[in-house]
């Protein structure tokens, strides 16, 4: 059902590559958002200038646009709400900060770092919470004072009531946290600089953000933000308390959550490989939702259509490789083949290919492309597909030849290249026929038959329908290719 005031927020923050993690949060808010006739608001957290970088706030958009996650506001797009980037926002958590402070939802907290870690492990000693313990809540201006005549710096600290905090997660239901769990904590540093702690549900209340779908992670901050939605409430900066949703955990390699140095994480490594963005997207959405129980292939449009965060499983997701290789080849064999074709494009030209530019023959590619389009998994294994139809000679894939060239393989080649030269070749079925025949003049079947010759003619064992690509090569090169495949026997 359309409900197009529901609001989600993708926000993240501009440090490093972007991993699949992120992309599965990202595609779980937009597909939420879509399905609802939403607004998928995409709003930058880049207040931490020592780690955030100009690099990764690009590669930010690049890739949303790559997978083909629009926003409805946000950089580049504009909105009602703009700036969408933390770091043009910074008079704005200065004024909030100053009103949580005058209203006396927060206070100046003047305790050093020495002395916070003795008094928490006193507190882990005496077996209690090692939480702040309220030390500077109800100072009097005399120990104000006293602190700042000693030179002291202080943080800004959120009140948090003295009553537990509940809510209903959209993704594990309700859930409860009492006070001694949630202490009062820091919403500004010394130097004035504003924490994630603030600036997070600041701009989600001034932004009218309704549902926050996010990672496990955040999960304990929950509690802390929604006390300080209703402080902002209370302000009359924020109209409502958003809904919560906490995606699983996605686990990588020994059931460990799959962190941004897991190699698998990347998301450039999939675009690198030649990952459909379709393909891609349909697996991420797996990790922690199902589509239906008997179909695990399916369209982003039909994700969309489906999409219901209820339906989103509490349990850790683990990331397999494997599985998310076979959908993506699931979705490139989906493609009409005139987009498969362009698909392949990046890969049959340089710098990926390992052919002269002048050497790719457009034809022959668009002859051969059929053929490939069944047997990738990733576009760039492209390139050693239909390398031999662009490589003046084929390559030389050492345990190919040692396996297909055994005793007999010379006396059987040349037979062939008779068979082969007296074919009809624009027919792949006479071509079959020829080494068909040549494998029976020596007692052999098919497979023992062909496979000298597509070693001869490809230089692997494996490849692509051989007498399709037989046609396509052309009888010239073929029988120049066996040629010179029994010059190398000879001369062994």
């Amino acid at each position: 059902m359309a409900n197009a005031s529901i609001r989600v927020r993708f926000c993240p923050s501009p440090t490093g590559n972007p991993h699949v993690g992120l992309v599965r949060t990202a595609l779980f808010n937009w597909a939420f958002a879509r399905h609802h006739g939403g607004t998928m608001v995409f709003r930058i957290e880049d207040t931490d200038a020592a780690r955030d970088s100009e690099e990764s706030y690009r590669q930010l958009l690049d890739s949303l646009r790559w997978l083909g996650l629009d926003w409805d506001e946000g950089p580049e797009v504009g909105g009602p709400h703009a700036p969408y980037r933390q770091s043009q926002r910074m008079d704005v958590y200065r004024e909030i900060a100053g009103k949580l402070l005058d209203g006396g939802y927060a206070y100046r907290c003047y305790c050093t770092t020495e002395e916070l870690e003795t008094r928490r492990e006193a507190a882990r000693a005496a077996g209690k919470p090692s939480g702040y313990d309220g030390h500077c809540r109800e100072l009097d201006p005399e120990q104000v004072s006293a602190y700042e005549a000693e030179g002291r710096s202080a943080i800004v600290r959120f009140r948090m009531p003295d009553e537990p905090i509940t809510f209903r997660d959209l993704v594990r239901g309700e859930l409860t946290f009492t006070p001694d769990n949630v202490p009062d904590y820091g919403i500004v540093r010394a130097n004035g600089a504003p924490l994630y702690t603030l600036v997070n549900p600041v701009d989600d209340a001034l932004m009218e953000i309704t549902h926050v779908l996010r990672g496990e992670d955040l999960l304990s901050s929950t509690p802390r933000q929604i006390a300080l939605y209703k402080a902002l409430i209370e302000l009359g900066v924020a109209k409502t308390v958003p809904e919560f949703g906490h995606l699983p955990y996605v686990m990588g390699e020994g059931n460990k959550k799959l962190s941004k140095r897991d190699p698998q994480a990347s998301l450039n490594i999939y675009r690198e490989r030649g990952f459909l963005p379709e393909g891609l997207l349909n697996y991420l959405s797996l990790l922690g939702w199902s589509f239906s129980a008997d179909q695990d292939v399916f369209t982003v449009p039909q994700m969309v259509e489906r999409f219901d965060i209820a339906d989103v499983n509490a349990n850790p997701a683990r990331f397999d490789l494997k599985k998310a290789e076979s959908i993506n080849a699931d979705h490139i064999r989906m493609l009409d083949v005139k987009a498969f074709a362009a698909a392949c494009e990046p890969w049959l030209r340089a710098p990926h290919a390992p052919w002269a530019p002048e050497d790719f023959d457009q034809a022959a590619w668009e002859a051969i492309a059929p053929h490939a389009q069944t047997r990738l998994t990733v576009l760039s294994d492209i390139t050693a597909n239909v390398d031999f139809l662009f490589l003046k000679e084929p390559v030389e894939d050492e345990a190919s030849w040692q396996k297909a060239m055994k005793e007999g393989s010379d006396a059987l080649l040349r037979t062939a290249r008779a068979t082969l030269e007296a074919a009809d070749w624009t027919s792949p079925e006479s071509l079959k026929d020829a080494v068909l025949a040549a494998g029976e003049q020596h007692g052999l079947k098919l497979g023992k038959a062909q496979a000298p010759v597509r070693v001869a003619v490809t230089g692997r064992t494996v490849g692509l329908p051989l007498f399709e690509s037989l046609e396509i090569l052309g009888k010239e090169r073929t029988l120049a290719r066996v040629d010179a495949a029994l010059a190398k026997l000879a001369a062994a």
